[in-house]
Parts: structure tokens; C-alpha cells; sequence
């Protein structure tokens, strides 16, 4: 296991599953620092597919961390609302909106973490480029964590399902939850230095928000 990458188990009950989930234990040895995630300049990248809980878990982080929370869908709704999937117009409009958001994530001050939210998986020339604008924002105002948000398909059916997406412009279909378990395209970011793979199954938000920033602040950084 690369150094600083973590595995967090479920806890009672776990087993042993296709992300590596083996016990009760946390599986890895991290270097322990104070590192204090009041005040403290660093961007948090939740990545995971359609209905895992990014947005819920990472608005029960930044009350954690005093932080701010960009979501993927902030990004990408006005793209959706006035563009066609994946045109020409609409990956500009994503590119653009990005690109003003970036930037007022650098003039925040230096004591404010930022929490992203992505999906990205696989390889493809725009997955890859919307990545690396991802990681050089994360080189700019490090440390830089990745954090890769797994659950069961039965869970993430029953989340992608929820009615409470729709307004929100998020896909709600339980086909493409199948098809992603099924694909098992892994997620951008399995080499990054600081990477936690949490297996949210059976966590509240508010357990995997926790779980997160502990491991944060037991990071090296």
C-alpha cells in the first residue's frame, strides 16, 4: 500500500469486499502529526459515482473543518440546464465555470480548507484533463487529499434513487448505479499520496464526515 493511502473498514461486521475492506481495524500506519483542520489551507477531493453521498458527506465535513464545499453540481448545472450533454458548448460552459471557481478558491484565505466534490473514472481525454485542473488546484493550495467514496450497489440504489436528486439535476437511475458497479472503472486519484478509500455502506454522513477528517489530521502532510 502507497504510502499514505488508507482503507476504512466498516466496522462490526466488515468484510472483506471488492475495495479492500478487511476487518474491524484501521489497515494502515499513518504517520501521526498536529495537524490542526481548523485554519488550516488544504483542498478535499470527494470522488465516487452517482449516489454514494458525496454532497451530504461533504457538507457534514466542512462544519467539521470549518471549510467551504464546492459541488460538482454547482459546477455543471448551468451546463446542463442551457447546453447539450457533452457538446462543444457544454464542456466549455463546465470549463469556464470551473475556471472562475478555481480561482476564487485561490483569493479564499489561507485558513479556510475547500472540500470538492467529483466523478471521475476510467480514462478519457476529458476525465483526464478535468483531473489534472483538479490536481493542480490541489498542488496550489496544499496538502492535497483525495478521498474515494464507495457503498454497496443495494445502497447506492437506494440513494441514487431518492427523490430529493431530481431537483438537484441528479441522475436517479438505477441501471447506471449497476453498470458502474459492474464496470468497476477505478477512480481518478488511486495515485495520489494522500488517498483514503472509505466504504460508506453503512456510515451515517456524519460517521464518514468523522472518519475523514481524522484521517486528515493523522495524515503526513
Amino acid at each position: 500500500m502507497p504510502d499514505g493511502v488508507a482503507e476504512w473498514p466498516l466496522g462490526p461486521g466488515s468484510r472483506q469486499g471488492k475495495h479492500g475492506v478487511v476487518d474491524q481495524r484501521y489497515t494502515t500506519k499513518l504517520c501521526i502529526h498536529a495537524t490542526s483542520l481548523r485554519g488550516a489551507a488544504m483542498i478535499i477531493v470527494l470522488n465516487g459515482y452517482p449516489g454514494v453521498g458525496k454532497l451530504t458527506i461533504g457538507q457534514e465535513l466542512i462544519s467539521k473543518i470549518s471549510g467551504r464545499l464546492l459541488d460538482i453540481h454547482s459546477v455543471y448545472n448551468v451546463a446542463f440546464a442551457l447546453t447539450e450533454f457533452k457538446s462543444p458548448d457544454f464542456i466549455e460552459t463546465v470549463e469556464k465555470i470551473e475556471a472562475v471557481a478555481h480561482n476564487l478558491i485561490l483569493k479564499l484565505p489561507a485558513e479556510i480548507p475547500v472540500v470538492l466534490t467529483t466523478v471521475l473514472a476510467g480514462s478519457s481525454d476529458w476525465g483526464d484533463a478535468e483531473w489534472q485542473r483538479i490536481v493542480r488546484l490541489g498542488r496550489e493550495r496544499a496538502p492535497f487529499f483525495v478521498v474515494h467514496l464507495h457503498c454497496d450497489l443495494e445502497e447506492n440504489i437506494r440513494r441514487i434513487e431518492a427523490g430529493a436528486r431530481a431537483a438537484m439535476r441528479k441522475p436517479r437511475d438505477a441501471e447506471m448505479a449497476r453498470r458502474n458497479h459492474i464496470q468497476g472503472k477505478i477512480l481518478a486519484g488511486i495515485d495520489e499520496t494522500n488517498l483514503l478509500k472509505l466504504d460508506v455502506t453503512r456510515l451515517t454522513p456524519s460517521d464518514a464526515a468523522a472518519k475523514i477528517a481524522e484521517w486528515i489530521q493523522r495524515a503526513e502532510v
